[in-house]
């Protein structure tokens, strides 16, 4: 028995066999659906987490097979998805530059640390760690994540620059200075997909496959029309001195910073090793060298922004050549009288080892590598792992927090067990895996789970299907989408984020409680202003709400009680009921402990001096679910000082597990067993079975429906 349930928690997916073959059929079926759909996502999640489009390719197929085979979710789908891509892009971008060998590097490494964290959560049970970033907090971090995803997009659907800065609101406002300089062939290839991915979804039969479909018909269109065209030539081919001399020194310093990152990389090595060997001259001198490069490199860097910024706005017009001849490239507008051009307006794309990178047309996907992704071991440095550690953190706990979100509602429909640990260890273990063969980190996913419920899939074996399908298209089909424009896939992820931008839960969230609603909008407004750095949104609302739940129950409900016309013990001043001469019956709403303590002192012993004349004090403790130390301990003082100034105080309704704590520090022997009572009515009725309160016309006195007890002694 034991070796079974062992074998089960090591191996899951044994629990699906053996398949029928109607169900395997069926997910099948499902399995292409989903993949059909999910390969044009896939790559434009990519593009918007950093990396090349292919990558998307890769995360779309090793993760999404492991992660079907070791969680407990039968239909969710474990793929690239819109918000981690884009905390994958915040949490490199500012170490190394996109699309870069450095960028791909640290991604791999990235995804391995989220799965050594996912996976040794769910092997020690820790899955409820979650529940620490409250619904709030995710929810104004989804709002202002899919909005920041959107504005990221504008430079694909548009054909402008976008800088890369360690201000994402900074990138966006000089990213607005390009607009004059909007490739209108883009923005016409934007908007077409857009008003063909919109339209195919009122097409019953096409709605599904409405994705697909416009990729098809956008790059048969690409092909057609010329969309894009690219080149490449050297500084020394631009005509204008001003311009050439900027193009040169930009080329010039970005390999000076090459150059110097790389000695600054070695340096920092050589510095933990003489740190270890205790030589601290050697320290001294490399700290000093490092502090050096670091400000030798701040600087270039700074100036190499600036001139990024005006060779951006550059635009040129190229001459006809000879093919043996390098063509000219004036500056749009200053082309001599009788020079031929080829009619396009060129841009520079990128300026690399010397050469720039030309864009006379749209942007394209190009050419993806065929073939699966090979084996390969994420650059492990610690000053990466350092770096990208807190990064590493927040992604897993919110790509877990994304994945469960969808796994509870597929198995409220489905009727399934859902185990959160084998979840994260099913997470965990799809990005290990998926690190070694070139994915980004990987979740689960909302719109392929969707798809894999509605196209009617029982077992994971439906995203082993589409794992495999992935596989066929990296291996058969990667020449067919050279000419996809890039601009379709920004409309796909435009569109994928708009059902993340939810103002009526926000709404509904502030009316539910000011305090969430606060959460919501601190959370929404930290992580825009942070961005790029994601993580700083959901540390800052998360911290938010512990303080202030940490505040709300410092002050609980306190009620001094009167009785209600219909018999019920109430509120005595929400409902304006008259005071009682023999009793001050108290009712506290909360766990007692530290943090309140100080507060039910003060409440007790204010409702006591507001009613001198009551002989007894009645604390109704139902609502009292906890108690630590320090409640223990005022409660004790409490009944001391109550009772020297000759007043009683009984207790009702408390909870076992205070009850416990008292017995276990005998608080309860010390105050006297016969001052403890189950319910309020109970102890009021012991209280006016005393000859001197028999006759008397008191509030709070029992009615006789409610209570009848047999007169006892109480103690004095």
């Amino acid at each position: 028995m034991f070796s079974n349930k062992l074998l089960m928690r090591c191996f899951p997916f044994l629990a699906w066999l053996p398949v029928d073959s109607i169900i395997l059929r069926g997910d099948l079926i499902a399995g292409i659906t989903g993949g059909l759909v999910l390969v044009p996502k896939a790559m434009a999640y990519a593009q918007l987490s950093g990396l090349p489009v292919y990558f998307g390719l890769y995360t779309a197929f090793v993760p999404a097979i492991l992660g079907a085979l070791w969680g407990s979710s039968r239909q969710l789908a474990t793929g690239p998805v819109a918000v981690i891509s884009l905390m994958t892009a915040a949490a490199i971008t500012p170490l190394a530059v996109p699309f870069s060998e450095e960028y791909i590097g640290l991604a791999l490494l990235l995804t391995l640390m989220v799965g050594v964290i996912q996976f040794a959560l769910g092997a020690i049970k820790l899955g409820t760690i979650v529940n620490f970033i409250s619904h709030p907090v995710i929810l104004g971090f989804m709002n202002a994540a899919a909005i920041i995803i959107a504005m990221s997009q504008f430079d694909m659907l548009l054909g402008i620059p976008k800088g890369r800065s360690d201000s994402f609101l900074a990138d966006m406002w000089e990213m607005a200075g390009y607009l004059p300089q909007t490739h209108l062939p883009t923005l016409a290839m934007s908007a077409f997909a857009l008003g063909l991915m919109l339209g195919l979804k009122k097409i019953s039969f096409l709605a599904k496959p409405s994705v697909l479909v416009a990729v098809v018909i956008t790059t048969v269109v690409s092909v057609t029309i010329g969309f894009e065209h690219k080149s490449h030539g050297k500084p020394e081919q631009i005509a204008d001195p001003v311009a050439r001399e900027l193009v040169s020194s930009y080329a010039q310093a970005d390999q000076q910073i090459k150059t110097l990152s790389i000695e600054l990389t070695a340096k920092s090595g050589q510095l933990r090793v003489a740190e270890k060997a205790h030589d601290r001259r050697a320290a001294a001198d490399l700290r000093h060298d490092i502090d050096l490069g670091q400000l030798g490199l701040t600087t270039l860097e700074g100036h190499n922004k600036v001139r990024l910024a005006q060779i951006n706005r550059l635009h040129f017009e190229r001459s006809k050549a000879a093919e043996d001849e390098p063509a000219l490239l004036y500056v749009k507008g200053t082309v001599p009288a009788g020079v031929e051009t080829d009619g396009r307006s060129w841009h520079i794309k990128k300026v690399e080892k010397g050469e720039m990178r030309l864009m006379g047309g749209g942007d394209v996907v190009g050419n993806i590598p065929a073939g699966l992704p090979s084996f390969r071991l994420p650059t492990l440095t610690w000053d990466a792992v350092f770096s990208l550690l807190s990064a590493a953190i927040i992604v897993a706990l919110v790509a877990f927090m994304e994945c469960v979100s969808m796994a509870k509602a597929i198995a409220a429909k489905t009727k399934q067990r859902l185990d959160p640990n084998q979840e994260l260890i099913g997470q965990g273990l799809s990005n290990l895996g998926g690190a070694f063969f070139q994915a980004y980190p990987a979740c689960g996913s909302f719109t392929g789970s969707a798809i894999n419920l509605q196209a009617g899939a029982k077992t994971g074996f439906a995203m082993v299907f589409n794992g495999i399908f992935v596989a066929v298209t990296l291996l058969f089909l990667t020449p067919y989408l050279y000419d996809l424009p890039k601009a379709v896939l920004a409309v796909i992820i435009l569109l994928a984020v708009t059902g993340l931008v939810t103002p009526e839960a926000i709404k509904h969230t502030w009316k539910a409680s000011r305090v969430d609603g606060m959460v919501v909008l601190v959370t929404f407004v930290v992580t825009l202003a942070a961005a790029p750095h994601l993580d700083k949104g959901i540390m800052v609302g998360a911290g938010l709400a512990l303080v202030l739940f940490l505040y709300n129950t410092m002050k609980p409900r306190v009620a001094v009680l009167g009785r209600f016309h219909d018999g019920s013990l109430r509120d005595a001043k929400v409902n304006n009921l008259p005071a009682s001469d023999v009793v001050t019956a108290i009712r506290f709403d909360g766990r007692l402990y530290f943090a309140n303590v100080s507060y039910f002192e003060d409440a007790v012993l204010e409702a006591v001096a507001n009613n001198p004349d009551a002989p007894y004090v009645l604390i109704v403790g139902n609502g009292i679910n906890d108690i630590d130390a320090s409640g223990e301990e005022v409660i004790h003082h409490l009944v001391e000082r109550l009772n020297e100034n000759g007043v009683v105080v009984l207790f009702s309704g408390l909870k076992k597990q205070v009850i416990d704590v008292m017995h276990a520090t005998g608080l309860w022997e010390l105050i006297g067993e016969k001052r403890f009572f189950a319910t309020a009515e109970l102890a009021l009725g012991k209280i006016y079975s005393r000859p001197e309160y028999a006759d008397k016309d008191d509030p709070l006195r029992p009615q006789p429906h409610i209570a009848t007890l047999t007169p006892a002694p109480l103690p004095d």
